[in-house]
């Protein structure tokens, strides 16, 4: 079993939904977040209001998908991630695809394990 972890920007997160419910992977998790990549002072965060001052923040609004896979669904998650996170021509801040090992996953109603469990 593999967790496949996503950074992608907000606007994006309903084309990517939608091309891994085409893949056939219905089950994610989704979590607002913020940060920056290396490119920061590339990426542009929007001038807010705070105490009456404008401010730049430099933390970034994204969207973290999870997605625990099977081994043999990590490969079709990552390359709809791709395929539909990208923007037009690709640009700085288009996201990140981690993935790592997952160890145990287990369903807490029916205390399954393992691949049943995902």
């Amino acid at each position: 079993m593999q967790l496949v972890t996503a950074i992608i920007q907000p606007d994006k997160l309903e084309d990517v939904r939608e091309a891994l419910v085409a893949a056939g992977i219905s089950r994610i998790t989704t979590s607002r977040v913020t940060g920056h990549g290396q490119h920061q002072d590339q990426q542009h965060a929007s001038e807010r209001l705070y105490r009456g001052q404008k401010v730049i923040p430099n933390l970034i609004p994204k969207v973290r998908m999870d997605i625990a896979c099977n081994n043999e669904f990590v490969d079709v998650a990552i390359e709809a991630i791709l395929k539909s996170a990208k923007h037009d021509g690709g640009r700085i801040g288009d996201g990140k695809i981690f993935v790592t090992e997952l160890k145990r996953c287990i369903r807490i109603r029916t205390e399954e394990s393992g691949n049943q469990a995902i």
